[in-house]
């Protein structure tokens, strides 16, 4: 009966993670694709993660405080609506061939992802019995790495495929217009579906971390500066990933490029499920850590240009980073209590990371290289390992384990 009944809203909420995922897919390919059509240099063209990035900075908290007074349910028709005026916006700007038209329309649809993604994760959990939360959580962040992998080949056809596949903006046009109608159609299903109200247990190792004022979890604090340091690096990598295989002096086509992007993606998607599995005899702490160490030489890897040999170092970063924004979170939010949604807010604002350190990437890459730019995310992810290591040990708390909870 609870399955039959809990159906329904878990497919549309699944749905959720698939188009952001998609949205994001799709960005790292326009960073090329607008370098080209609207002849814009790196740096500018980074802007993109900028005003993506940034909204999640700006809109997170006021989207926590609504949620908490209308709902977690409006608030995601909220998303929805935002997310499809954000696309078709599209349209115009490219009428225009407008990149601060772009900027503005990007920011709009990331304000309604930023949304979305805030209520997304609690709903899952709640919706079916407790012992199943985290194989349908895992369930539905299957479906946001898929829509991650597909937006970069979908891109890679419609905006380097053709003839003209890179000399105009029709293509961004169609999809964008075609993205609107989909979220609208879903946004009308979750109008009419009835949601379960969200009833989160606040779990405690000790009640002495009830009454520590959020800002004295040491664990939630260096929390917010390790998810900042990740999410600058994991946005980085992806945003000059083209830029970087095209200049490899191999001969890679933006095609292809944007092909290898897609792989990279569904490396990232994999190591996700490798990562679950290993969490079983690994603690999550240590794997961040390992995880991070290696990324660090892989980024070595990818600074000394070694023609395929960094290329293949590259894609192998998207592996390891897989389990980084969900550990983090996880291990940020631990024993908050009632601050947890109030903590969670702030991990979420603390993904402006990414829209910071791309365009930092852009200057050095025009400046020296774009090889030489990946110094930045590998300062990123000594910054991680940091975390696993001992940033993120709770005070006066169990830090024995942690469940985590994949988000991105």
């Amino acid at each position: 009966m609870q399955k039959n009944k809990y159906l329904i809203p878990l497919v549309l909420v699944t749905s959720l993670f698939f188009l952001w995922g998609f949205a994001y897919g799709l960005l790292d390919v326009l960073n090329k694709h607008f370098q080209e059509t609207l002849n814009i240099t790196k740096s500018r063209s980074t802007l993109l993660q900028g005003a993506y990035f940034g909204a999640y900075f700006l809109i997170a908290l006021p989207a926590g405080i609504f949620m908490n007074k209308y709902g977690y349910k409006k608030g995601i028709i909220m998303g929805l609506l935002l997310y499809a005026a954000g696309a078709f916006l599209f349209y115009p700007a490219a009428q225009q061939s407008s990149f601060n038209f772009f900027l503005i329309a990007l920011f709009i649809l990331a304000s309604g992802l930023t949304c979305l993604e805030t209520a997304a994760n609690p709903y899952v959990t709640v919706l079916g019995s407790p012992e199943t939360s985290e194989t349908r959580l895992n369930l539905s962040q299957c479906f946001n790495g898929v829509g991650s992998f597909l937006g970069p080949i979908i891109a890679a056809y419609l905006f380097f495929g053709g003839e003209k596949g890179s000399s105009n903006l029709d293509s961004v046009k169609m999809i964008y217009i075609i993205i609107g109608i989909v979220v609208l159609i879903i946004a009308a299903l979750f109008i009419r579906t009835p949601l379960p109200e969200i009833k989160e247990d606040e779990i405690v190792s000790s009640t002495e971390q009830i009454k520590k004022p959020l800002f004295n979890h040491s664990n939630f604090t260096n929390g917010v500066i390790a998810q900042f340091f990740y999410v600058a690096a994991q946005v980085g990598i992806a945003a000059l990933f083209i830029n970087y295989c095209t200049e490899a002096g191999i001969g890679i086509s933006n095609a292809k490029a944007a092909g290898l992007l897609s792989a990279g993606l569904i490396l990232f998607t994999a190591g996700r499920f490798v990562g679950t599995a290993l969490m079983r005899v690994v603690a999550p702490n240590k794997l961040l850590t390992i995880y991070a160490v290696i990324n660090v030489l892989l980024c070595v890897l990818v600074i000394a240009n070694k023609e395929w040999l960094s290329v293949y170092a590259l894609l192998g970063v998207f592996f390891f980073e897989s389990i980084m924004f969900p550990t983090i979170f996880a291990l940020g939010v631990k024993d908050l209590g009632h601050h947890t949604k109030k903590g969670s807010s702030f991990i979420i604002m603390s993904i402006v990371g990414g829209a910071l350190m791309p365009y930092a990437m852009g200057l050095l890459a025009e400046k020296y290289s774009t090889a030489t730019s990946y110094s930045v995310p590998l300062i990123c992810f000594i910054v991680v390992a940091w975390y696993g290591w001992k940033g993120y040990l709770v005070k006066g708390g169990d830090n024995s384990s942690v469940k985590v909870e994949f988000k991105h």
